[in-house]
């Protein structure tokens, strides 16, 4: 039986759950899917059916949460566990009382969470509303072929190459080999960057490198005095331009309001790149702003941070002060076709377990939002 020491919702005034024994029980197990997983427990159904904490996360969510963590979370380790916040469900409280909710949507039948091996093939088909995807460049210490392997590992299909694992210099047999390697993996390579476009040769390098490699979008970061030259290219390959905003430090485009002041005027394959990471860190808000400029949303990178400031630092999906829950919700109710794509820029020598905690975190939420619907 669950201890009331290893459970938040025990700590609240509001919930008096008893921990009674009942048969019909969910075990939850010992591995480090997040820091909060606590020692392979079970949870009782009549506990968690009357604590205030899991009323709030179904009635935010629906009347089911059920986290597919089950891919991603036997490849990740121990962390220190994050700060709670009253009246709101933490991780703990999230992960508790999400094994409960399915038990609750299956009739009470038990129900158990289990560490699962790593896919055999990426590449499955989509069964979530949002297409995710990979940032390169959160695999920046690793090879292309490591790079490749760890993304099959989490399970994600598309894939955005940094010049650390494709070089804007490649020789055409170089880019065609390592598509190759991109596709023959089962992933798709939807675009390359983030790319510096700062001089024409920049542009036209990059156009180049983008067609050879047969990917749709480049997310780049243009000078503004490159921007002509670059709605010109767009028009000319067919390859869309997502300009990422990279907050407080970025005086071009620091936010995406401040994207879209900039090309509101030009070819609509023109548009945005948000990095919700830095659009909270410099005070703007990433889901009002997905929302507002979802015509021109192209793609979108995911992130968590620990703070809603410029000292905000990147950390876990699902950790930090964004509301990703909103998020996912808004997305997927402005019907976004982009690739939603995890930039994990914590951890650059180790980011696996990161990286897959954040990618079953996102997974779970999505599950809960198209179960409550």
């Amino acid at each position: 039986m669950l201890s009331r020491s290893s459970c938040n919702c025990h700590k609240s005034k509001a919930c008096s759950a008893p921990l009674i024994a009942t048969e019909r029980k969910i075990l939850v197990p010992s591995s480090t899917i997040a820091a909060e997983a606590v020692r392979p427990a079970a949870i009782t159904l009549a506990a968690a059916e009357q604590c205030s904490r899991f009323q709030a996360i179904v009635d935010v969510l629906g009347r089911t949460v059920l986290p597919d963590f089950r891919r991603t979370h036997a490849m990740t380790r121990n962390v220190s566990p994050p700060r709670t916040r009253p009246c709101a469900p933490n991780r703990r409280d999230f992960l508790c009382c999400a094994a409960a909710g399915a038990a609750v949507l299956a009739g009470g039948a038990p129900a158990v969470l289990h560490a699962a091996e790593t896919p055999p093939a990426a590449g499955r088909p989509e069964k979530y509303p949002l297409r995710l995807g990979l940032a390169s460049y959160s695999l920046r210490k690793f090879s292309l072929a490591q790079a490749i392997a760890m993304t099959r590992r989490v399970d994600l299909k598309y894939l955005c190459l940094k010049s650390f694992h494709l070089p804007l210099d490649a020789t055409p047999e170089q880019i065609a080999a390592a598509v190759r390697q991109v596709k023959d993996a089962g992933l798709e390579l939807y675009a390359g960057g983030v790319i510096s476009l700062g001089k024409p040769e920049d542009v036209q390098q990059a156009f180049s490198y983008a067609a050879a490699a047969g990917m749709k979008m480049i997310v780049a970061s243009p000078a503004v005095a490159m921007l002509p030259l670059v709605e010109e290219n767009v028009k000319k390959h067919n390859i869309a331009v997502a300009i990422h905003n990279h907050g407080p430090g970025d005086k071009v485009y620091p936010t995406p309001e401040s994207v879209m002041e900039k090309i509101k005027q030009l070819d609509r394959r023109i548009g945005l790149c948000i990095d919700v990471g830095h659009t909270l860190r410099i005070g703007a808000d990433p889901v009002a702003d997905a929302r507002r400029f979802a015509d021109r949303l192209l793609d979108l990178h995911i992130k968590d941070v620990t703070a809603a400031d410029p000292k905000g630092r990147e950390l876990e999906v699902g950790r930090g002060v964004i509301n990703i829950t909103a998020l996912l919700k808004t997305l997927i109710e402005i019907r976004f076709a982009g690739v939603v794509s995890f930039e994990y820029e914590k951890d650059p020598d180790d980011p696996l377990p990161g990286l897959a905690e954040s990618v079953g975190y996102v997974r779970g939420v999505m599950a809960a939002l198209m179960a409550a619907k």
